[in-house]
């Protein structure tokens, strides 16, 4: 989801946000950690073009957005990232989700809708209708049916009035919320089963986001992590036992960029004894959306640092 600096309004005429540039002298390192050997490689590095949010294919392959577009590149780093054709749609934010039966894409855009696309590029389709609210997807159940995004509801001129979770059809029928409480709520990630839906939350810590997980058909909410830090994005391996998710400073509010974060992994669902694995400069773009490989051996992630 875009930070609360570049969320649209959910006004008639809405913002349209700036994509997201690095800085003088920032890099821009799509990396991936390898479970079994703690080890972190950097499989592209760039300059030029601010990458976000990897997911992991079938094929072996990551798909990133940069510059309102969806890019792929082989998860090897073999090669350099190449732009996948989608028309029939806006510019695209940082929420784009793997269907995990077939070869397309859901997506997020800066119109605050959620379109589906082959992943092989080709024409979009929209799938919610509703105007007013905004839609930021997070998660698609296994067997590719239904998705769950977050749901803002600007009012008086505050985005994140009311974020809750929602799920929706990938038909666009059936929209119904899976969390009442005006949150925030974000980060919402089916577990490999459909059982769960996992997310960061604020319901149970004012002030403070930590991991929870609900059912959904909205009962059973129960908290997960209970640190000293503001934790974001659940990602379960589709293999199940492994989980990663990004944890902030003490302090922070939203998810933002440009932050020293860090990757906590967890184990055997052993949520209160994860550990770090990785520290960076990162937050915003780094790890929004699921990033493992389909086999739970590695997941990607994004960061930014400046030059020494």
């Amino acid at each position: 989801m875009p930070d609360s600096e570049t969320v649209p309004t959910g006004t008639a005429e809405r913002d349209e946000p700036e994509e997201r540039r690095l800085r003088p002298g920032q890099h821009c390192r799509i990396r991936v950690f390898d479970v079994a050997s703690g080890t972190v490689r950097t499989v592209h590095e760039t300059t030029a073009v601010l990458f976000e949010a990897p997911n992991w294919t079938r094929e072996g392959r990551l798909v990133v957005n940069g510059e309102g577009v969806l890019w792929s590149l082989p998860a090897d780093g073999s090669a350099a990232p190449e732009r996948i054709p989608i028309d029939g749609v806006p510019a695209l934010n940082n929420d784009h989700v793997l269907d995990p039966t077939a070869d397309r894409i859901f997506l997020s855009a800066d119109d605050a809708h959620l379109y589906e696309a082959p992943l092989a590029g080709g024409t979009a389709r929209r799938i919610t209708s509703e105007e007013g609210p905004l839609h930021f997807l997070h998660g698609v159940s296994p067997d590719g049916r239904t998705l769950a995004y977050v749901r803002l509801e600007p009012a008086d001129g505050n985005p994140w009035a009311s974020a809750t979770i929602h799920e929706i059809g990938a038909d666009g029928r059936g929209d119904r919320a899976v969390t009442t409480h005006p949150g925030p709520a974000d980060g919402c990630e089916y577990s490999p089963d459909g059982a769960w839906i996992y997310l960061n939350t604020e319901q149970l810590t004012p002030g403070r986001a930590q991991i929870a997980r609900i059912r959904p058909d909205g009962s059973g909410l129960e908290r997960l992590t209970s640190t000293d830090r503001v934790d974001w994005f659940p990602h379960l391996a589709p293999t199940g036992g492994l989980a990663v998710y990004l944890s902030f400073p003490d302090g922070t509010a939203g998810h933002p960029a440009d932050r020293d974060v860090r990757l906590v992994l967890v184990e055997d669902d052993r949520w209160e004894e994860g550990r770090v694995v990785a520290e960076l400069f990162g937050g915003q773009g780094t790890i929004n959306v699921n990033s493992w490989a389909p086999d739970g051996s590695a997941f990607a992630f994004v960061d930014y640092p400046m030059a020494a």
